[in-house]
């Protein structure tokens, strides 16, 4: 896509498709910045993606390098399936904010710097030996440095704000600026303040002031050269009620769905950490469908705790992310030793250990395939994007309840708090998997708890129920009757029943598709999870080339569908992007005996579609 300013000195229309990174301090409010820029963009009718890129640090020390927020949106008047590659337009509120940032953008590309910030101590504490907006090194972009805390400062001046609050409005002037440029109504924005600033109406009015000034700005202001308004048309969508959604607000509405489906009372067992937290904020405030939530002292006791309400006869729901699934997993072995449903989402995040808490990565496939003690089979679903998410919910719960057996739902950071626009689905179009509790004996006089359908799932089991006391517990089951059986012979029975009721879930998932290309040919991308977006843009970026591309995305991680290995060998070569080390090349490898090779990444940040699109252009060169 062409820069903005290149578009601009070759007198061309408006662009398809913008790419704007706000940047600042951690305090500086970019995050919500973004988030009123992009719901601003979705009423706008444009179709969008974002990425919101934070510290770990709670609020790191103002002005350093590692403590800079940035929140990057892309938008424009077709598909948009990633946050961009490189922006089209920097807004730097402060020197770390243009240090960091100012590598990925687009050369040509426009900055928008506070210069009010460019002080001597902030240029020291970003490792500026001279300051950047007068010496030059700007040269091949191009540059609009103004003092906007000053201008900040003379906007809310009638209301009466100390200087510390008075700056707290910068962000919305930026915002303001914003809107100008992409022609951007500013009345959803003021509805949004009045409603949040409702108990303070003047802080409410001084950031609409410091908005309108900055709206103002870019409309009376005499610059010359790159500050000019475009107006990016509405995309092409479906008819129908859209909203912006995050994959932690997907996932959130999915598992409402998905126990309204089971006609089951819902109960959330979580424990705070990074990103997954967000989940038990949006189910604590959707109780009136019938949701117990519960923040628990750790992440055994939430994990325990669901277990107990999926016993009781309740759908039970965990959260966490690597670290806790790694403290889980125990309890994840009582219940695969249950054959009790139980739903576990892994919002996927950076490095091991404490890692990089707010960075994305897809590093967690080896555990939620492999690692549990014993040989402990469980379904895993990866969800694609933040939109998806809502779908992959409904299926982990149908996986659960139908099956009798817990179900990891694997997202990461990158689709927990990214957005995008979600046409809202007709609720009739989803079909029930009502649950059937088990009521009377059902082997004449004597109940066996652990008699198993055509599925392989064993009967579920009310406790209290009349006549029907069972035990339960984490010790081998003997097959049938649930009793204590250490023989090896049972051992081998219960182990191969488990294996085969998970295994059976291949023929009760629909067939892998190939989402973009034909089934056969020279060269297929395989991809699951967050890697969606740059996967089938790259793809389709090397088709309109000409060059014999597949894009292959996979769903059921574990176990895989039926007809993949078959498709897999219809191809010469196979290439698996993904954010690791090549931990689903492993299971691709293993399980279908195909030349999968790796395309890695493990930084932290997601793909860029020029590096897919290199990678294909480099296999089909060999």
């Amino acid at each position: 896509m062409a820069t903005l300013a290149a578009e601009k000195q070759a007198g061309q229309t408006a662009p398809e498709a913008v790419v704007v990174r706000f940047a600042g301090d951690s305090g500086d409010g970019m995050q919500l910045t973004g988030g009123q820029f992009t719901l601003s963009t979705a009423l706008a009718g444009n179709d969008l993606a974002t990425f919101p890129d934070f510290p770990a640090e709670i609020r790191a020390p103002q002005g350093t390098l590692f403590g800079v927020s940035a929140f990057q949106i892309n938008f424009g008047s077709t598909a948009i399936e990633t946050a961009g590659d490189a922006p089209d337009v920097l807004v730097a509120m402060n020197t770390a904010a243009l240090k960091v940032n100012l590598p990925a953008l687009k050369p040509g590309g426009l900055v928008i710097a506070d210069s009010g910030e460019f002080t001597k101590r902030n240029l020291d504490k970003a490792k500026y030996d001279t300051n950047p907006l007068e010496d030059g090194s700007l040269a091949k972009w191009d540059l609009l440095a103004f003092d906007i805390s000053a201008l900040t400062l003379e906007a809310v001046k009638p209301f009466g704000l100390g200087n510390k609050e008075a700056l707290r409005c910068k962000n919305m002037w930026t915002l303001g600026l914003a809107l100008w440029m992409f022609d951007r109504p500013r009345e959803p924005l003021h509805q949004w303040l009045k409603q949040k600033f409702a108990k303070a109406p003047e802080l409410a009015e001084a950031n609409i002031a410091a908005l309108n000034a900055g709206h103002a700005y870019g409309e009376t202001a005499e610059i010359s050269g790159p500050l000019k308004q475009v107006h990016i048309d509405p995309a092409e969508t479906e008819p129908g009620l859209y909203r912006t959604v995050t994959g932690a607000e997907a996932i959130s509405l999915g598992l409402v769905a998905g126990a309204q489906l089971a006609n089951l009372p819902m109960f959330f067992g979580g424990y705070p950490i990074t990103p997954a937290s967000a989940i038990l904020h949006h189910l604590a405030r959707l109780k009136e469908f019938g949701v117990t939530t519960f923040q628990a002292e750790d992440e055994i006791a939430a994990i325990c705790a669901a277990i107990g309400a999926s016993y009781a006869g309740q759908l039970g729901i965990t959260s966490s992310s690597g670290p806790g699934i790694a403290l889980k997993g125990e309890a994840m072995g009582l219940a695969i030793m249950t054959e009790l449903p139980l739903v576990i989402v892994n919002s996927q995040r950076g490095g091991p250990s404490t890692g990089l808490p707010t960075k994305t990565e897809q590093s967690d496939l080896y555990q939620a395939v492999y690692g549990r003690n014993g040989d402990a089979p469980m379904p895993v679903i990866a969800t694609r994007s933040p939109a998806d998410a809502f779908e992959c919910a409904i299926e982990a719960c149908r996986i659960a309840v139908q099956y009798m057996t817990p179900v990891m739902l694997l997202t990461d950071g990158y689709i927990a708090n990214a957005a995008e626009p979600w046409k809202v689905p007709d609720p009739a179009s989803y079909a029930p998997f009502p649950v059937k509790f088990l009521t009377e004996k059902n082997d004449g006089e004597n109940l066996l708890p652990y008699k198993r359908d055509a599925k392989g799932a064993r009967p579920w089991i009310k406790p209290g129920t009349p006549g029907l006391m069972h035990r339960i517990g984490g010790i081998e089951k003997q097959e049938g009757t649930g009793n204590l059986d250490y023989s090896p012979e049972n051992h081998q029975a219960m182990t191969d029943a488990r294996k085969a009721k998970v295994d059976g879930i291949a023929n009760d998932i629909p067939a892998q598709d190939v989402c973009l290309g034909e089934e056969g040919g020279k060269l297929a991308l395989v991809g699951w999870g967050s890697t969606f977006g740059p996967i089938h843009q790259a793809v389709r970026r090397a088709r309109r080339k000409g060059l014999d591309v597949s894009h292959i995305h996979v769903r059921h991680i574990w176990p895989l569908p039926a007809n993949l290995g078959d498709l897999l060998k219809s191809y010469d070569k196979v290439i698996v992007p993904e954010m690791n080390t090549g931990q689903f090349k492993t299971v691709l490898r293993d399980q279908f005996l195909v030349d999968a090779r790796p395309l890695n990444k493990t930084s932290g940040q997601p793909f860029q579609i020029a590096e897919i699109e290199a990678a294909i252009e480099q296999a089909l060169a060999e």
